[in-house]
């Protein structure tokens, strides 16, 4: 049994502590806006915060992330509103399948906090994740605009 805060709430995982924390966010707490893409902590479909940091979350056990605050997609906005990296994927179309695009918010999310301007090379540096339908010019310009928001 583990203790994950996720989103701001306690909740125990009846789970090996080796399990991914991927699973445990689909599987037992139901929470399935993290992905599975890879498997290997490559692709980031399955980026979440712990403690701030955009992580892959299955390459991190949960008892790695016992006792750390993590953020979902489901828990990125405010209040129930939208954090401003989603309104900006919205206003500037970025999702065609969409499978990816939880894991690519959760990256820009932590990357507009630590660096709320960030030029094109600093994109370029933080963000690889993967999206296979090549979306990454619009991405790019929605990171520009909620940059700017």
């Amino acid at each position: 049994m583990a203790n994950l805060n996720i989103n701001g709430k306690t909740i125990n995982v009846d789970v090996e502590d080796d399990t991914p924390l991927l699973w445990a966010i689909r599987e037992n707490v139901g929470l399935t806006g993290t992905k599975y893409g890879c498997g290997i902590a490559q692709c980031g479909a399955c980026t979440v915060h712990i403690d701030g940091v955009a992580m892959r979350s299955c390459g991190v056990t949960v008892s790695e992330a016992a006792g750390k605050a993590i953020t979902t997609i489901e828990g990125l906005g405010v209040n129930n509103a939208l954090h401003k990296v989603q309104l900006a994927w919205i206003a500037n179309d970025v999702p065609q399948c969409g499978y990816c695009q939880s894991g690519m918010i959760m990256a820009v999310a932590a990357l507009l906090k630590e660096n709320p301007k960030p030029t094109d090379q600093d994109i370029d540096d933080a963000i690889t994740n993967i999206c296979r339908c090549g979306t990454f010019q619009q991405v790019r310009e929605a990171i520009h605009a909620a940059a700017s928001a």
